[in-house]
């Protein structure tokens, strides 16, 4: 999962995002609103996080100009004005969800699975199939009675194959959302990455669709 952190706070940045990293996202950040509105409208983010008091472009008008774009990106904006008057406009303006400062991040990673959970349809916070079960908070995935300990890229690729089970992803789509901004996006890699998954997993949970990508598939389903 790929997210946007709109902040233009370094020192909240940097403790965030290497927090966010940890729990298993790939993070991008803008300390602008200019930028961050490029940003969303052009990036395929499975979340935001959106700060208010922004240089050059306010993060309510970049939350607007996203919802008038027909932009439906899960939106979470993190900001000091937490009156309830404030909250509501927030959410008038199209806002998801709406964390006060200062805040325990763990909340916030909370927020953000509960916000991709829900976009994906879940109403539970357990990825799991008949045969698998994804641990989020230690990032290993259960096989039967077999745990296997997971890297960060291949619980990142795992995670979101299965929560878009039964989809074809190609590999452009998927490193889209494994990988941040900075990171070289060779979609060579996804295949190394899938061969991997495959040998813990089994190849019968992700098929191959040859010219066009792969799909999560629990047989036992």
């Amino acid at each position: 999962m790929r997210l946007l952190v709109v902040e233009d706070d370094p020192e909240l940045v940097s403790y965030v995002r290497s927090d966010l990293m940890r729990a298993g996202f790939a993070v991008d950040v803008s300390d602008n609103g200019v930028d961050a509105e490029h940003l969303g409208n052009t990036e395929p983010y499975d979340a935001i996080v959106l700060d208010l008091g922004l240089p050059q472009k306010p993060g309510m008008e970049v939350l607007q100009a996203w919802r008038q774009a027909g932009n439906r990106v899960p939106v979470i904006v993190l900001t000091a004005r937490d009156a309830w008057y404030e909250r509501v406009d927030g959410f008038k303006a199209g806002a998801d969800d709406y964390l006060g400062k200062p805040f325990h991040v763990e909340e916030l990673i909370a927020r953000i699975r509960a916000l991709i959970y829900r976009r994906h349809g879940r109403s539970s916070h357990k990825i799991e199939t008949r045969s698998l079960r994804l641990d989020e908070d230690v990032q290993q995935v259960e096989v039967g009675e077999v745990t296997h300990q997971l890297t960060g890229t291949e619980f990142r690729l795992l995670r979101y194959m299965m929560l878009n089970s039964g989809r074809i992803l190609s590999k452009t789509h998927l490193s889209e959302h494994v990988y941040d901004q900075d990171s070289e996006r060779d979609s060579n890699l996804i295949e190394v990455y899938i061969r991997r998954l495959r040998e813990k997993i089994g190849n019968q949970m992700i098929l191959t669709k040859r010219g066009q990508g792969y799909i999560f598939n629990d047989p036992s389903v």
